[in-house]
């Protein structure tokens, strides 16, 4: 059902707490892509206006640092790594290329295989940034506590171990998905 407001525009009408269905299925709240979800949008609402200050979108700045990480490595891994999908990745490889931030080189024993390394131009951004960066994790870590931040980061790391034991319906190439 739907009520006018004085735009015009038609809006929904909000669900009565007695008109709600009640579903064999967890709060929407409650669920655990949806904690997740909100606690990374959380932290990454501190660093976008950095990374924007630098020209940077969020995915363009997780492929840089992984590449520092990493050192040369093929798209397919580095999508993996990243956790971005092929299509994005490549979009976001041409663009960061075109900035010469990285280079690109095609694999002399398999021409269909490319490996991708961060440039030395991509370094020196990476090192424009780092102080922001590392402003903001000590900001959040003087708002947190460093030991509570230490404790999440191991028990995330301890939740990921131990489902990355179950089997999926997911192939494991995408980007986040919550339910």
């Amino acid at each position: 059902m739907t009520r006018k407001k004085s735009t015009g525009r038609t809006e929904p009408k909000p669900a009565s707490k007695a008109g709600a269905r009640r579903l064999p299925i967890r709060e929407f709240s409650r669920s655990l892509p949806m904690s997740l979800l909100r606690a990374r949008e959380a932290v990454m609402r501190h660093f976008r206006p950095s990374l924007r200050d630098h020209g940077l979108t969020e995915q363009q700045w997780r492929i840089l640092r992984a590449l520092t990480s990493t050192g040369a490595i093929e798209v397919t891994e580095l999508a993996r790594v990243a956790f971005l999908l092929g299509p994005s990745l490549s979009r976001i490889l041409r663009d960061l290329e075109a900035r010469h931030l990285i280079d690109r080189k095609v694999v002399k024993a398999d021409q269909r295989r490319v490996v991708v390394s961060i440039s030395a131009r991509g370094l020196r951004l990476i090192a424009a940034v780092a102080p922001s960066s590392e402003a903001i994790y000590a900001a959040m870590t003087a708002r947190y506590g460093a030991r509570e931040l230490a404790r999440l980061q191991a028990m995330l790391q301890a939740l990921e171990s131990c489902l990355s034991e179950l089997r999926t319906g997911d192939d494991g190439d995408g980007e986040a998905k919550a339910s």
